[in-house]
């Protein structure tokens, strides 16, 4: 029985992209199948009274500090990553063009590289359809809500998160867990 694990996302997330750059990796390590969830984080932080800005009521070195961490992860992982000036963008035509296609891992990967490193409007259903193909934006908004209201119901507050059988396992730094878990079992505490 091959072991599964899925990432739940949204591209408007920094650490959800620094995940998604090593999640296929993680997958080939312990053979398990990664399934990619995309979510509306914005509708998540909606259902639990979450800032939709979160990082904008930080202190200014709380603020510095985590951009100061995020530098860190990306560097430890040679990846890059330019925060964008008009951080967060919306990012409802991106997931639904992310649905559209099945969760093409190529599309998944070409949108996040658009917001992290190229800089380009996401929200834009040009940029989208210039990235995704041409896909019906619209037919999958249900498909979208269902999901979000399925992350919110599994308990989900932030991106990214991972979940192996039963077991939620919050943010980037937490991935050695879900290779752990993947690798030898549910963990104890």
């Amino acid at each position: 029985m091959v072991k599964t694990f899925e990432l739940w996302f949204d591209y408007s997330c920094p650490y959800a992209y620094l995940a998604s750059t090593q999640a296929e990796a993680l997958a080939a390590r312990t053979g398990a199948r990664l399934v990619w969830k995309p979510f509306l984080l914005g509708g998540v932080f909606a259902a639990r009274a979450t800032p939709q800005n979160l990082a904008g009521t930080l202190s200014p070195a709380k603020a510095r500090h985590m951009r100061a961490d995020l530098a860190r992860q990306a560097d430890v992982w040679g990846v890059p990553l330019h925060m964008p000036s008009e951080h967060p963008r919306r990012t409802v035509s991106a997931l639904r063009a992310t649905l559209a296609r099945d969760c093409d891992p190529s599309v998944i990967h070409a949108l996040y590289r658009a917001y992290w490193v190229e800089g380009r409007a996401i929200e834009d259903d040009a940029v989208v359809r210039s990235i995704a193909g041409d896909v019906d934006l619209a037919a999958h908004r249900d498909d979208l809500r269902a999901r979000t209201d399925q992350a919110i119901a599994l308990g989900i507050f932030g991106a990214p998160t991972f979940i192996v059988g039963s077991e939620l396992y919050w943010g980037q730094d937490r991935m050695h867990f879900v290779e752990r878990h993947l690798v030898e079992g549910a963990l104890t505490a």
